[in-house]
């Protein structure tokens, strides 16, 4: 491909990101996956060239753009190079005519970025959001060591115990130590969030939000494979996935609950009142993992912020429900809103006047309200809120 046929390769895929954001389509890694499945001539360079451009501008563009050249064009107002591949050769952009619309920058549409300065993220701890994430694993303990485990590369230490840091783009699902289960990709915030549950072997632990399970299978190594976890979530797709996840990280066999949206307790009431630790990983609006999704900040509106902070309130007393007396519950959510965060928290206790929130030290973190939270720009991490809370004896 010329430069200027992936400026034009880049701005389609751009057009299909944007209307994706208005309609609740797919992600942008996954438009830009099936655009290249169709177009086969072209090569790793051209595919990392076209994908660079593509995300630079998803990146750049705070509110959503009218169109994905005036994304593009948002970027060539300070690239005289870029600009100049707009020269309307084959396979190139159009010339730039001078009073086209050119997308405008910032760190996301105007209501969003006021939430966050309200929530004390603005400056560089907003821009931080954007950055490029590196690539973090959590070492398996049921099968190795972080002060023991060889690897092609040696990675940085992280503040999670078990945690190491690679560059972007590291390949390590092809290294034989992801092969046999002995490290698995997680982001070293996750595994503060993990760290944060406390769990111990022979405890009753239920991950009330599994997902497809990477902070079960992280709890389970914490528990040396002994006691009881059970995974749930509404997801019958995602949470399929972990079993296979599981085998290969030398867990046993963990108990799995399909659960239904709104009716979560029907499927738990044998664990009403049993559970040592209940992980709330609550569904969010996603704010603190911009840098792996930025185009997420273009799918989020206020109504849908609303509708996600109404689950995870109702999901935080279905969990009381499920803590033994002296129990703990732990709620996470990958978001820097006060809204998804201490606000949560807060509504919490005033709800559940004889629990406490107990003050957590997990090496990093700042505290807010009655958690901690993580930031990318002050720990370079994914953004987190945590929260431990211990249920009355």
């Amino acid at each position: 491909m010329t430069p200027q046929a992936r400026v034009q390769a880049a701005i389609e895929i751009l057009d299909a990101v944007i209307a994706a954001a208005r309609s609740g389509g797919p992600s942008a890694d996954r438009i830009i996956a099936d655009w290249f499945r169709t177009r086969r001539f072209a090569g790793s360079g051209d595919r990392r060239a076209v994908r660079d451009l593509a995300y630079g501008a998803i990146r750049a563009c705070g509110e959503v753009p009218v169109s994905g050249r005036a994304a593009m064009l948002h970027l060539a107002q300070d690239d005289a190079a870029l600009a100049a591949l707009f020269d309307g050769s084959r396979h190139a952009p159009l010339p730039i005519a001078p009073d086209e619309p050119v997308a405008a920058g910032g760190i996301a549409p105007a209501w969003l970025t006021q939430r966050l300065a309200e929530s004390g993220i603005a400056g560089a701890a907003a821009a931080a959001l954007l950055a490029r994430a590196p690539l973090d694993v959590r070492v398996n303990t049921l099968k190795a060591r972080r002060d023991a485990l060889e690897l092609p590369l040696p990675g940085e230490p992280l503040a999670a115990p078990q945690g190491l840091r690679f560059a972007h783009g590291t390949p390590v699902e092809q290294w034989q130590a992801f092969k046999d289960g002995q490290i698995e990709v997680q982001d070293g915030g996750s595994q503060l969030a993990c760290a944060a549950v406390d769990a111990a072997p022979g405890e009753t632990v239920i991950d009330l939000c599994a997902g497809a399970g990477g902070k079960t299978l992280a709890l389970a190594a914490d528990m040396a494979g002994k006691g009881r976890l059970i995974a749930c979530d509404t997801d019958r797709a995602r949470l399929s996935r972990l079993a296979p996840r599981a085998a290969r990280a030398g867990v046993p066999p963990i108990d799995t609950r399909l659960l239904g949206p709104g009716r979560e307790l029907d499927a738990l009431v044998d664990l009403a009142g049993k559970a040592d630790a209940v992980l709330v990983d609550a569904p969010c609006s996603g704010t603190g993992t911009w840098r792996r999704n930025p185009e997420a900040r273009w799918r989020l509106t206020p109504h849908e912020l609303a509708r996600l902070t109404a689950i995870q309130s109702r999901l935080l007393d279905v969990a009381a429900v499920l803590v033994r007396p002296g129990g703990r519950l732990v709620f996470v959510t990958c978001s820097l809103l006060d809204a998804e965060g201490a606000d949560q928290v807060a509504g919490f206790l005033a709800r559940h006047s004889a629990w406490q929130a107990v003050p957590l030290d997990l090496g990093a973190g700042t505290p807010r309200g009655h958690g901690l939270r993580l930031d990318p720009l002050q720990d370079t991490t994914d953004g987190f809120f945590i929260a431990r809370l211990a249920a009355p004896w």
